[in-house]
């Protein structure tokens, strides 16, 4: 008689847990560990050189959810792109932390960083805008200018549009395909993997251990690299349709016009895209949805791997801390060493 499933033990201490609405939660892969983000809270948690977990939970709210004006379609997708953007890149910056703090105390026992706050959200910042910028420049600009001085159809608004667009795509699909020869990466993306696992373990209300985690899809619908390409499908019909109108009106379109009208335009495809993904999300059991969704499911062939169990348990860590199913105290960082004694075993 096979023995029946048990309920997990934490569903009950969720108070924002429903059976009938599943929670939409979501995180990032970062260095040695998964960002896991939840209505009100993110935790970040990230495994040690030595096997420890080390969890940093704070509480979150972006933008959108502050001001209700920005939840308006399209809007609320291109504000949280930004969102996105910034939440990821901090997140990194605290897993990279972890990872030098274990490189320095292979080299010396005391620990420490004078950086201050200050210096910290000016060096976000600045990372966030130079991200912006490259990304800007390599998927928006560099098409325009391939296809302008290669092919010879500008004033062909949807022809024009459409090899951009397999520009972009091809430059994207590279790029993954380059850096998942990587035996880092594909650690980074084994971390994906199990992130993708852990949030769907949690909406088909499954125990949150790892055994049974291991067990659920590596793909999940509303993907980050999923949303990128969606972004890329989406701007070939928005650019061109942008780019009709434009030359309706001014009866012919120079590689300015397509720079000065395109890149304004870039957070309105990052809405609509957003649009577009929320609501294939919610259709993947029609048989239109699951063509929608499809190709950055493919994509994920590239951008995940199956994690192993001590990547499965980072990640449901992170999710249960974002959750407040688990206090997050119980993964302080701690130094090996308190000063003092790291003083004296040092010599000095």
């Amino acid at each position: 008689m096979a023995e029946e499933k048990k309920i997990s033990s934490w569903v009950p201490t969720n108070p924002l847990y429903d059976p009938a609405k599943p929670m939409q939660v979501g995180g990032q892969a970062v260095i040695e560990g998964v960002m896991m983000r939840a209505p009100g809270s993110v935790a970040t948690a990230v495994r040690r050189a030595n096997g420890d977990i080390v969890v940093k939970q704070e509480k979150y709210a972006s933008v959108v959810e502050k001001y209700k004006i920005l939840k308006l379609p399209v809007l609320r997708g291109a504000i949280g792109l930004i969102d996105m953007m910034y939440l990821g890149i901090r997140t990194l910056n605290y897993s990279a932390e972890i990872a030098m703090l274990d490189v320095e105390e292979k080299k010396h026992p005391v620990s420490g960083n004078g950086e201050t706050k200050t210096q910290s959200k000016l060096a976000l910042a600045g990372t966030l805008v130079l991200a912006l910028a490259l990304s800007v420049a390599i998927f928006f600009v560099l098409p325009i200018l391939v296809t302008t001085k290669v092919f010879h159809f500008e004033q062909s608004a949807f022809e024009f549009n459409l090899v951009a667009g397999l520009i972009r795509i091809t430059i994207l699909l590279g790029y993954l395909s380059a850096i998942a020869l990587s035996k880092e990466i594909q650690r980074l993306f084994q971390f994906h993997g199990a992130e993708h696992k852990t949030v769907f373990a949690f909406e088909l209300t499954d125990q949150l251990i790892p055994r049974t985690v291991q067990e659920r899809s590596r793909f999940h619908p509303r993907c980050g690299t999923s949303f990128l390409l969606i972004v890329m499908f989406v701007a070939i019909l928005a650019f061109g349709l942008l780019d009709a109108v434009t030359i309706a009106l001014v009866g012919k379109i120079t590689i300015v016009t397509r720079l000065l009208t395109h890149l304004p335009f870039i957070p309105v495809v990052g809405g609509i895209s957003y649009e577009v993904i929320k609501f294939s999300a919610k259709h993947t059991t029609t048989w239109w949805g699951r063509m929608m969704i499809a190709p950055g499911l493919w994509l994920q062939r590239v951008t995940t791997r199956e994690p192993d169990e001590s990547q499965l348990e980072v990640a449901i860590v992170a999710l249960r801390c974002a959750l407040g199913l688990e206090d997050p105290a119980k993964y302080t960082l701690r130094d090996p060493l308190p000063v003092e004694e790291a003083t004296v075993a040092s010599g000095n």
